[in-house]
């Protein structure tokens, strides 16, 4: 089953579609989840409440739909035919992310959300195991290039990339620069070459 707003349209419903969501993610960064009001969105985006309604029908909804378009305005994966290349430009793209005012926010409303709210949290998994998706080619590559031990396990060096980044998001506070992004990729490259993330048989 289709979640509410899930359907790529075109023409003016992409632009009210577009509007709708830009406003739920300012909102979101302003006020948090707990606020989110369809309403307010509508409101925001210039758009008739009986629409946002009739098209997202619920808050989380309207959060599952803003999550799949974030997925898919992210920049494609690096390919610089280096695992620490691609890893760092992965990491950076992630610091960047949460170190942005409106998108750090953003992440930080709908992560809080998530621990409290079921279609939020499943919304939230689909989108990092859609980025990570997106990423396991690097890996693979390099395996193939011989990198990296056989039977590595792509996904969880990608994993291992970013968590010490959301560590410092979401626990720690610690700054989060360029430095720090580098040395979360050069971490998880030592690793996977040394065998850490080699799959259980």
């Amino acid at each position: 089953m289709e979640e509410p707003g899930s359907i790529r349209p075109g023409g003016r419903t992409a632009r009210v579609r577009a509007a709708v969501l830009r406003a739920a993610g300012d909102a979101l960064a302003e006020r948090g989840f707990a606020h989110l009001d369809l309403t307010d969105v509508a409101r925001r985006a210039e758009v008739g409440k009986t629409t946002v309604y009739r098209r997202w029908g619920t808050v989380t909804g309207l959060v599952a739909d803003l999550l799949t378009d974030m997925a898919e305005q992210s920049l494609p994966r690096a390919r610089t035919g280096s695992l620490e290349d691609d890893l760092r430009a992965n990491a950076r793209l992630v610091r960047k992310t949460l170190a942005d005012p409106r998108q750090g926010a953003l992440f930080g409303a709908i992560i809080a959300a998530a621990t409290s709210d079921t279609r939020t949290a499943e919304a939230l998994h689909r989108f990092y195991a859609r980025r990570i998706r997106e990423w396991v080619p690097c890996v693979e590559e390099a395996i193939d290039r011989g990198e990296l031990p056989k039977g590595t396990d792509a996904e969880e060096v990608v994993r291992a990339v970013s968590a010490p980044l959301y560590y410092r998001f979401l626990a720690s506070g610690d700054p989060l620069d360029e430095a720090t992004a580098d040395r979360a990729a050069k971490a998880a490259t030592a690793a996977a070459r040394a065998g850490a993330y080699i799959k259980d048989e």
